[in-house]
């Protein structure tokens, strides 16, 4: 369908913005990228996503900054630099235009390295590190009930095909059924689920505490041999390498927000990480039974 192959263009545009947003970017790049006109093709994004060019790549910036404030240890003037911005000045002026207060009193409410302390007062068992003999890597002892394990590992590029969703999804199994069941459709004719040793992933491209949840990203994956060829809506991306956290949990579908929560606001104020910026996503290394999931959350991770 026509409609579909605009989506994978204009898909393509962000999911290059997103790689590069500490670049400078101008409309003939873009235009380039989507291999529209770069007459129309300003009109042609507006019409598909609801913001310019340059508007989605300032909300981007925006907050991916704030994630960082929230997450990791970074001066302000380091993280708007690292965001795109040119100078301080014209950070601080957008962001608090934007999050309605400024980056100093947003990062002063929303650290989580703020919750060390706090977690510290109320003499919760902190997560204890220990060397695994067998795999000679860093793992963590926990009192989480829904953790299996949870260890710091080098991941190897994931080339995945995948289909996007913009908007709210979280606590919605019946919207991720649906996707699941479009790739597969389309995965199915093509023998790419003739391999039994393919896996599914959900990538998250937006931090959920910051963006606009009506614009929030997801897409739903498929990992596939990296000459793989994508048509219509589906794209084609990589997971990239490096090094990330992967804690393991047996959740029901109602209980992977708890998850998530507890990794981001207990264990990393104590592990001596933040979340590097990069993807996270959720890798599943096998097929749900009686509505029980097992699934590795993978987050990019640097030192402190």
């Amino acid at each position: 369908m026509i409609d579909n192959e605009y989506k994978y263009r204009i898909n393509n545009v962000i999911d290059h913005i997103e790689k590069n947003l500490d670049n400078d970017f101008s409309l003939s790049e873009l235009a380039k990228i989507s291999n529209f006109s770069k007459f129309h093709f300003s009109r042609l994004f507006q019409g598909i996503t609801g913001e310019t060019p340059f508007q989605l790549i300032l909300r981007l910036r925006l907050e991916k900054a704030a994630s960082l404030l929230i997450h990791g240890n970074d001066t302000i003037s380091d993280i708007a630099f690292k965001c795109g911005f040119k100078s301080l000045p014209v950070f601080s002026k957008n962001f608090k235009s934007h999050f309605k207060e400024s980056a100093t009193s947003f990062k002063k409410k929303n650290s989580n390295l703020n919750k060390v302390n706090s977690t510290k007062d109320k003499n919760v068992n902190a997560p204890s590190i220990y060397i695994c003999n067998q795999t000679k890597s860093i793992k963590w002892k926990v009192d989480m009930k829904n953790n299996e394990s949870i260890e710091i590992k080098e991941l190897p590029n994931i080339p995945v095909v995948y289909l996007r969703h913009i908007g709210p999804y979280q606590g919605d199994a019946e919207l991720f059924e649906r996707l699941f069941s479009k790739l597969f459709a389309w995965a199915g004719p093509k023998g790419l689920l003739d391999n039994l040793d393919f896996q599914t992933a959900i990538v998250y491209h937006d931090d959920v505490n910051v963006a606009d949840k009506n614009k929030l990203r997801t897409s739903v994956c498929l990992t596939v041999p990296e000459n793989t060829s994508v048509d219509g809506e589906i794209g084609k991306m990589v997971l990239e390498k490096g090094k990330y956290v992967v804690a393991r949990f047996t959740v029901n579908a109602d209980e992977f927000q708890k998850a998530w929560d507890w990794l981001m606001g207990k264990w990393f104020p104590t592990s001596g990480y933040q979340p590097d910026d990069k993807a996270c996503f959720e890798l599943y290394p096998e097929e749900p039974e009686d509505g029980i999931f097992k699934v590795d959350i993978c987050v990019p991770v640097r030192k402190l």
